[in-house]
């Protein structure tokens, strides 16, 4: 299996609407190492280790987000994976 580390950034509606603990349990489910975090500018970042299937999966589980989420875009890089994850976080 390949790792492979992703950078998404997700616009939209995404922040108080707990967009991120339920990409961390998505996460979680998928077996993905990483964090989620909110930006200045409204939108979070999730990084993202994986392989190409949990990582596929994730992109499209944040095309939707939350139920209160309203998503607009999401900007995937691909990025060198740095193992440095012990499991999927929530950081502030």
């Amino acid at each position: 299996m390949t790792v492979k580390r992703w950078k998404l950034i997700i616009s939209g509606r995404v922040q108080g609407v707990s967009y991120r603990a339920s990409a961390e349990a998505q996460a979680n489910e998928l077996g993905i190492l990483g964090y989620a975090r909110n930006l200045a500018d409204g939108r979070v970042e999730i990084v993202a280790e994986g392989n190409d299937r949990q990582l596929s999966e994730l992109e499209s589980w944040c095309r939707e987000g939350s139920p209160a989420a309203t998503v607009s875009s999401v900007d995937a890089e691909e990025q060198e994976a740095t193992g440095e994850f012990t499991g999927f976080g929530i950081r502030r």
